[in-house]
This record gives structure tokens, C-alpha cells and sequence, in this order.
């Protein structure tokens, strides 16, 4: 049986409440929440910020237009909220809704 393509969206950058290493463990948890329901999870925001630099506004957005060329192929997308919205991931619900992907919103309760 084919697995759903999903692209997992949660926030990535530092800010009042967590860490860019507190998001990261809990983006690696809504990985694994996703694989747990049978699916093939992608993480744009966990891979290439280790080859590009989030704080240099080119490399970010760069990043962000990749992981959009996964999203258009993937077949949902996934937002994981328990953590809040970031500026990234309002973005990417902006884009995923004109291009018509559908969306899912989660929690993971953690």
C-alpha cells in the first residue's frame, strides 16, 4: 500500500518561549507522529538549514521555495500547532492555500 506524501510544517526559528533546538525535537516528534499514522513525512526545515543559513535572508527563503517544490508534489500537508504558528509556516499556509494542497492542522500534545 502506498504511503501519503506529507510535508510537515511546525516552527523552526528561536523565539520567546523555545529554542531553535526545542523546535527541532519537537519537529522530529511530529515526524514521527506522521510515520506512526503510515505515511512518508518530509521536513524541509530539518534538512536545510544544514546547508544554508536561516539567518541570511537569501539562504532562507531559498530554502522555503524548495521545500514548496516537495509541497506541490506531497499529498497533504500537515501543520503542527502545539508549539504556535512561526512567520514560515504562516507563509507556507498562504501558499499551499493558492495552490489548492490540502491542509491538515495537528497536535501532538506535548
Amino acid at each position: 500500500m502506498r504511503r501519503l506524501l506529507v510535508i510537515i510544517e511546525s516552527p523552526y526559528a528561536a523565539n520567546k518561549q523555545r529554542s531553535i533546538a526545542e523546535h527541532v525535537a519537537y519537529a522530529q516528534q511530529c515526524l514521527r507522529d506522521s510515520l506512526d499514522r503510515g505515511e512518508a513525512p518530509f521536513a524541509s526545515h530539518l534538512l536545510y538549514p544544514g546547508a544554508l543559513d536561516d539567518a541570511v535572508p537569501d539562504d532562507r527563503m531559498l530554502g522555503i521555495h524548495a521545500g514548496y517544490e516537495w509541497g506541490a508534489r506531497a499529498d497533504l500537508i500537515a501543520f503542527y500547532t502545539d508549539y504556535g504558528w512561526s512567520g514560515g509556516m504562516l507563509l507556507a499556509q498562504e501558499h499551499y492555500e493558492k495552490i489548492r494542497r490540502p491542509i491538515e492542522f495537528r497536535r501532538i500534545q506535548v
